[in-house]
């Protein structure tokens, strides 16, 4: 695979959430050491994470394409399985991922949960999907991640321990995420 065309996208979650969050900075500088172009930009509307606004963000602004990896972490993770329904992707990492508005009135408002998923088209439109969750998360029940990995067939790593991957405990270093990209774009 060539390194240079691979186009990496972080896509934090809601709440005001940024990519200066939690493990974020250690995966970009990891993932850059690798030679891929990493883009790590705070979504507008990052208090919601509406639909409406960050599927074009990263459609017309970021320019996400086939060549581009998402990672999206809780609301990106659902934008990402979104974005994927309509658009060609390498492939994507979905961490603390939901398929339901759990319902919480701001993932109602997102516009994310207002449609039925197209399972088929998300897991056709890329060439693999990397999903890490943990039963421990205390915002998305462990059924909800398992039930993205069933529909997805997705390569799932489901931890005890580790919350909401950033909030619950902290977490400042993922290195799960680069040794699974990396074994992807080295096939």
């Amino acid at each position: 695979m060539d390194n240079e065309k691979t186009k990496i996208i972080f896509i934090h979650g809601n709440g005001g959430s940024t990519v200066n969050d939690n493990w974020f900075p250690y995966v970009k500088i990891k993932l850059e050491k690798l030679g891929l172009n990493v883009i790590a930009q705070t979504f507008p509307d990052n208090k919601l994470a509406r639909e409406q606004y960050w599927i074009p963000f990263l459609k017309n602004e970021l320019k996400a394409d086939e060549n581009t990896i998402l990672i999206g972490h809780s609301s990106g993770a659902v934008a990402s399985m979104r974005f994927a329904e309509k658009n060609k992707i390498l492939g994507s990492v979905l961490v603390g991922v939901s398929y339901t508005d759990l319902d919480n009135e701001d993932e109602k408002l997102s516009g994310y949960f207002n449609s039925p998923w197209n399972w088929k088209e998300i897991k056709n439109n890329q060439k693999w999907i990397i999903q890490f969750a943990s039963s421990d998360d205390p915002y998305i029940p462990i059924e909800e991640p398992r039930l993205v990995h069933k529909k997805l067939n997705t390569d799932y790593f489901e931890y005890k321990d580790q919350g909401h991957f950033g909030w619950n405990p902290v977490k400042l270093e993922f290195p799960e995420i680069i040794e699974e990209i990396n074994n992807k774009i080295s096939k």
